[in-house]
């Protein structure tokens, strides 16, 4: 099975070697059918730092690194 890639903004850095990155996604209404964002924060592991706040990135799914880190910052999304 292929790992999840989600595309987000970092939101945190201050943090060592872990990034908050914001995941937006548009969800239907079962009933209205009407269209919202809804977000969910993930913490992702920043080996160098090297990603600053609201920087565009993408995340992947990797084996948990700590209790909340489950994500990897894998590259950086112009």
């Amino acid at each position: 099975m292929s790992k999840k890639k989600l595309t987000g903004i970092v939101v945190s850095d201050k943090m060592q070697k872990t990034a908050v990155v914001k995941v937006e996604r548009i969800k239907e209404h079962p009933k209205y059918k009407r269209r919202y964002k809804i977000h969910t924060k993930y913490k992702a592991h920043d080996e160098n730092k090297e990603y600053k706040v609201g920087d565009k990135v993408v995340i992947e799914e990797t084996a948990p690194i700590s209790k909340d880190k489950k994500w990897k910052v894998i590259s950086k999304n112009n």
